[in-house]
């Protein structure tokens, strides 16, 4: 992976701290630096861990790292803000007590990598992380810092012998097998890549990935992320519902993933479907065949520069997420719900100008709007007055993927 001009100048100012605190840290100095970003996704609601379409991109907010070789066999991680934890590189198996932890995810990406024959005997490193995406905000912190934690490996102990896309699937294996999410390829994918990206993961082993060039404020509007004030920390269950419900549709045409079930099918069942799996979960399955095919059509637009049939189809997700996926309020939550009044506060404020939807899994965490850069300040300014000062974070895409910082 090679070092970009742009992301090592932008780099540079948080290299010199980070370098400040490892000396601090470990009493000597670092040997390399890292930088993976967050990611937002543009369109492809819940349809990555049913091997359909996505499209995504990496945003200007990035997980960093200043590492430096321990020849032990044991990681060390010091992430600004978080208590510090090692990993013994002898243990590589899923740890219980360690489920829903940074340390599982370090774990299994370790394992991962000696399973594709790194040596793990002096494969130890010393860690001090920075990151300015703020976990819980939709941006995928979680996918950055897998992603950064596999570049890590992959630079000092296996000779950068693998792929952004290895990367990535490295990461949801740890997320998926030793963390306890069930969660799909995206945010990895994104993360990993850079820029603007439209994903196709009909094969999950081999996603197949078109980089579109694209810039938004071209066009005349700026994106950006609104913090409901609801976190999804808590909410894995709910997310583990829409796979688990998905997945009953699948089985009852004898398939893993909806991506395999043709859509003349599951329409023509829909009589012994409502029976034997409920209406949640057909209404979910409506959801991924028409957001699917309408992820492919927003790369397209984007492709094209028709920014007014991107938002057409964007407004047209917002709406089939809340009513036929319904991944916006969390089940038997009445009294707060929070990102409901967040979507309704953003749209009421844009007045049918620009675009928003549920950012990312849903039910707590953000919404993304796409705004017209003449609305922009009042647009910020009116949605803090309600949520509170930094609630409406404006965002640009970033070219870059993970990278490592050349010294």
């Amino acid at each position: 992976m090679q070092t970009s001009p742009t992301a090592k100048n932008a780099f540079a100012s948080q290299e010199a701290s980070l370098s400040v605190r490892f000396a601090h840290t470990f009493s000597c100095p670092p040997e390399a630096f890292f930088s993976v970003p967050g990611r937002t996704e543009l369109g492809g609601n819940h349809t990555d861990h049913q091997h359909g379409h996505v499209l995504a991109a990496a945003v200007d907010l990035d997980t960093r790292a200043a590492v430096r070789r321990n020849g032990t066999g044991t990681i060390h991680i010091h992430s600004e803000g978080y208590t510090p934890f090692a990993v013994d590189l002898t243990r590589l198996s899923p740890v219980s007590e360690e489920r829903f932890t940074s340390a599982a995810l370090v774990r299994g990406i370790a394992a991962k990598f000696k399973a594709l024959g790194c040596p793990m005997e002096k494969a130890g490193f010393d860690a001090c992380l920075s990151s300015g995406v703020p976990p819980g905000s939709g941006l995928s912190s979680s996918a950055a810092f897998e992603v950064l934690i596999a570049l890590i490996f992959n630079a000092l102990f296996f000779a950068n012998s693998l792929s952004p896309e290895d990367l990535a699937k490295i990461g949801q294996y740890a997320e998926n097998e030793f963390f306890g999410k069930p969660c799909g390829l995206m945010d990895q994918m994104a993360c990993a890549l850079g820029g603007v990206v439209a994903i196709d993961f009909a094969d999950p082993a081999a996603p197949k990935a078109e980089r579109i060039a694209f810039d938004l404020s071209r066009f005349g509007y700026a994106l950006f992320i609104i913090d409901s004030g609801a976190g999804h920390a808590d909410l894995t269950s709910e997310y583990a519902a829409i796979t688990d419900e998905l997945r009953a549709v699948s089985r009852f045409f004898g398939k893993e993933h909806l991506r395999h079930v043709g859509k003349e099918a599951f329409y023509g069942a829909l009589p012994r479907l409502r029976r034997e799996t409920g209406d949640r979960a057909v209404l979910r399955a409506m959801h991924f065949f028409e957001e699917d095919a309408r992820a492919v059509r927003e790369a397209e637009a984007l492709k094209a520069g028709d920014i007014g049939g991107f938002l057409s189809l964007v407004r047209e997700s917002s709406r089939s997420s809340a009513i036929y996926l319904q991944n916006i309020v969390p089940g038997g939550q009445v009294k707060n719900q929070e990102l409901l009044f967040t979507l309704a506060l953003a749209e009421s404020v844009l007045c049918g100008a620009g675009a928003v939807r549920v950012h990312g899994g849903g039910f707590g965490g953000t919404a993304q709007a796409f705004v017209p850069l003449t609305h922009a300040d009042r647009f910020q300014s009116k949605i803090e007055t309600v949520l509170g000062d930094g609630s409406c974070r404006r965002l640009s895409f970033r070219a870059a993927g993970a990278l490592q910082i050349d010294k």
